[in-house]
């Protein structure tokens, strides 16, 4: 009589579950925890930003979309570079990371904003020094709430992603110091049987 009970360390198929597999795909995500309402936040604050004027009477949409209003005011590359990097990297790509909640979004999230908050230092720089050629405002509230904000964004990334890699390391070294026991334990062919007079001498 065939006994189709399921053990414990079986599923629905009846084979052993691929135990490297169920890691490999836990190591491939982040858990961020309380952090992840932290950054859903954040995102909300930067689009919010993108209303609010970047330069003069040129909002954050008005400089992503290269409109008259961004002509006017003389809205150099640093603050396109930034506004883009902004919905791009600081918006987007982290939606996706806490949606998915897949690592390398993460890392994605993190490197993009980090360069936006380089960018947005630069904007504001540049609204500070026109040429006097050039005609336009400094840098308006939005630019300032939304790089404040981009650097904020960039350490919790930063601390999710750091968290995460510690801890894929410990797990690597923990996996390397069980192969090596198994690997002792397997060259051991246990204690000789018999008498002395029969072994060879």
């Amino acid at each position: 009589m065939t006994d189709n009970r399921e053990g414990p360390d079986r599923n629905e198929e009846g084979a052993a579950p691929d135990y490297d597999t169920a890691e490999r795909r836990i190591d491939a995500e982040i858990d961020p925890g309380v952090r992840a309402v932290v950054v859903a936040v954040l995102v909300l604050l930067l689009l919010m930003t993108l209303a609010l004027p970047h330069a003069g009477g040129a909002s954050g949409f008005d400089v992503l979309s290269g409109g008259g209003s961004a002509t006017a005011e003389s809205i150099a590359l640093p603050s396109r570079i930034f506004v883009w990097f902004v919905v791009v990297f600081s918006v987007i790509a982290s939606v996706l990371a806490l949606v998915t909640r897949i690592w390398a979004l993460a890392w994605v999230a993190l490197v993009g904003s980090a360069v936006a908050s380089v960018f947005g230092m630069l904007s504001i720089w540049s609204r500070q020094t026109l040429p006097v050629d050039q005609t336009g405002g400094g840098p308006g509230i939005g630019l300032i709430i939304g790089w404040i904000v981009v650097v904020v964004l960039t350490f919790h990334w930063l601390k999710a992603v750091w968290n995460k890699t510690t801890a894929q390391l410990e797990a690597q070294e923990r996996r390397r110091a069980a192969a090596s026991d198994a690997e002792q334990n397997s060259q051991w062919a246990g204690p000789v049987l018999g008498r002395p007079t029969d072994r060879k001498r």
